[in-house]
């Protein structure tokens, strides 16, 4: 049998309809880790959907309680063929974001696959039901093809990762011996092209807040108050226009990271930032000597998410006594994620607005991490793919948005390589969520000739 032989099965997998399938049976799952009324339904997710696929694949799964209580449980399974073989650890989550029902379009329910030409619709579908079962489906077509994967997998699913991944960190803490590994292959987040393969070593870190001003209980009449009164939404415009220039380029020096280093630079060079119904970049925005690859994938963006003072929908003559802005700073490596929030105090206090107070949210977000685009794993994993669908893959040192990339780069120690199964028009985390049938089917290509590879034993690093 042959890589090819691998392929086809994979393909097959696909073209039967058997995937499709598979996945209407993971979305059937209600699995909203933001709803506290579907935490039954996380626990259920891993013990009736997963445990049994991967059982009769032949690892050895236990399901355990999250370290947090906030968080859900986590599963773990391990395949060990020989001790002396590379281990793969792969990663997925069964979680999705709220199912926000009321606003899908007709035709279409959050938690029923419904398949409407090229595209396959349903919560999680993108986000991360499919890329996980992708994954899972390609070890099996390798092991049935060969008879033997080649290689160790171990494998970490989640229920917690649209909440911020809490107590990911600490079970990986505690559990370091059990995950030990050469290497995360994972799959999550977008192509840059449907068409094309894509890989990512990391993910821009971000962290977000409220900055509030409070300077009086109530409004007071604009007429008779107007002038005399100090206007809180104002103080607050002026506070938030000091952070960046007119621009949206970022005037505090320790936000602005030193790590667009010149390797960062070439892998960058030339990649595509936009595809199909997604909006046109502006040009005139942003870092101003800087690509729009660079960025989005290697520099920091702030952005003002929500602003409120007064009763925006019903709007009456009086200052009001209060003001908030909820913002977000995405950041790459090279930023200190320490220094973040007491940078911003020293900046407001310089600049005269010790009337601003800086309130973190609690639900966190993931630090940032970067694999050096020379890595042995990343070229090997390039050269797989390149193998199997005859152009090289989109390579990014990091992706733009978050995920628990520190968990497995920074506590165990690993190289990281992700191999997305989406696109940048997916919906991911709004209405009508879906997945893209020649993307799937694609995915199911250079996964299951990637994992053949790894098992063939010849250069892996």
């Amino acid at each position: 049998m042959s890589r090819q032989d691998a392929i086809n099965r994979a393909t097959a997998y696909f073209e039967t309809g058997q995937l499709q399938t598979d996945l209407a049976k993971l979305v059937a799952f209600e699995t909203e880790s933001q709803n506290p009324e579907k935490r039954p339904e996380l626990r259920r997710y891993l013990d009736a959907a997963l445990t049994p696929r991967l059982t009769a694949l032949g690892f050895e799964c236990v399901v355990h309680d999250n370290p947090d209580p906030s968080g859900g449980p986590l599963l773990v399974g391990t395949r060990i063929e020989d001790p002396a073989l590379t281990t793969i650890l792969t990663y997925g989550h069964g979680d999705v974001i709220r199912a926000q029902t009321d606003a899908w379009r007709e035709g279409l329910a959050p938690f029923t696959l419904v398949e409407e030409g090229e595209r396959l619709y349903g919560r999680g579908t993108a986000d991360n039901k499919v890329q996980h079962m992708i994954n899972i489906a390609a070890l099996e077509t390798v092991l049935a093809t060969r008879d033997a994967l080649g290689f160790n997998v171990k494998i970490v699913l989640e229920t917690s990762e649209e909440i911020g991944s809490p107590g990911l960190a600490s079970f990986m803490e505690d559990n370091k011996d059990l995950l030990a590994a050469d290497v995360l292959i994972a799959s999550d987040g977008p192509r840059l092209r449907p068409e094309r393969a894509t890989m990512f070593m990391g993910a821009r870190g971000g962290i977000s807040f409220d900055l509030c001003v409070n300077l009086r209980d109530g409004a007071h009449h604009s007429g008779n108050f107007g002038g005399l009164l100090a206007d809180p939404a104002i103080i607050l415009s002026h506070a938030l226009a000091s952070i960046t220039d007119a621009r949206g380029q970022i005037q505090i020096p320790e936000w602005r990271p030193d790590s667009l280093t010149q390797s960062v630079r070439d892998a960058l060079a030339e990649l595509p930032i936009t595809e199909g119904s997604s909006p046109q970049v502006d040009q005139d925005w942003g870092e101003a000597n800087l690509t729009p690859a660079e960025r989005a994938y290697g520099w920091n963006s702030f952005a003002v998410l929500a602003m409120k003072s007064g009763v925006p929908e019903a709007p009456v003559n009086a200052i009001s006594g209060h003001a908030r802005a909820t913002c977000q700073l995405r950041y790459v490596v090279g930023t200190d994620p320490a220094d973040i929030i007491p940078a911003l105090r020293r900046h407001l206090d310089a600049q005269g607005f010790e009337a601003v107070s800086i309130e973190e949210h609690e639900r966190g977000f993931f630090p940032a991490t970067r694999l050096d685009p020379k890595d042995p794993w990343v070229t090997y994993v390039k050269n797989s793919l390149t193998e199997t669908t005859g152009q090289p893959p989109h390579i990014l040192p990091n992706l733009a948005g978050s995920l628990p990339n520190d968990c497995f780069a920074d506590i165990l120690g690993l190289p990281t390589v992700w191999v997305p199964h989406s696109y940048l028009g997916c919906s991911q985390h709004a209405p009508d969520e879906h997945v893209l049938k020649s993307v799937c089917a694609s995915a199911m290509a250079i996964m299951a000739g990637l994992f053949w590879d790894i098992g063939s034993g010849s250069q892996v690093p």
